[in-house]
């Protein structure tokens, strides 16, 4: 269960296990979200159908902001064959504008590194303006249907 915001709009520190439907009903609060929640669905079908069990997602889509621009997500390559993932999924040139082009937001193979040398997960659950702790949703694709 997700709980609710800090004070401050975020997720208080920690990794929330959600299914897709409490993210829907969670996030998906008007218009653009329910965009944003489109565009990231499709993104986890794929990522589900090439062997991919969790996605972490991050940003200001899981913060109490009313209109975010984009989702930023990560997922576990543990167990995914790249020859099913869709190219776009692989594609991190240009500020990664394919994959915003289509999905509407950016998603990371969790391995990758984010910034001041944490992982990328570790990266996800700070917060980029304090640098505080905060917390991320996860999603187990396996009950993605």
């Amino acid at each position: 269960m997700v709980p609710d915001f800090t004070e401050g709009g975020l997720l208080p520190p920690g990794v929330y296990w959600a299914t897709w439907e409490e993210t829907v009903s969670r996030f998906g609060g008007n218009r653009r979200r329910r965009e944003l929640l489109a565009g990231l669905r499709a993104a986890l079908e794929n990522l589900r159908d090439a062997g991919c069990r969790t996605v972490y997602i991050n940003g200001s889509f899981v913060t109490d902001k009313g209109v975010p621009g984009d989702f930023d997500a990560c997922w576990e390559e543990q167990g995914v064959d790249p020859d099913l993932l869709d190219p776009v999924l692989l594609e991190f040139d240009r500020g990664r504008e394919a994959q915003k082009a289509k999905h509407l937001g950016e998603l990371f193979p969790v391995a990758d590194a984010g910034g001041d040398g944490l992982s990328l997960l570790e990266f996800f659950q700070t917060d980029k303006e304090s640098g505080q702790p905060k917390g991320i949703v996860a999603i187990d694709l396996r009950g993605l249907t």
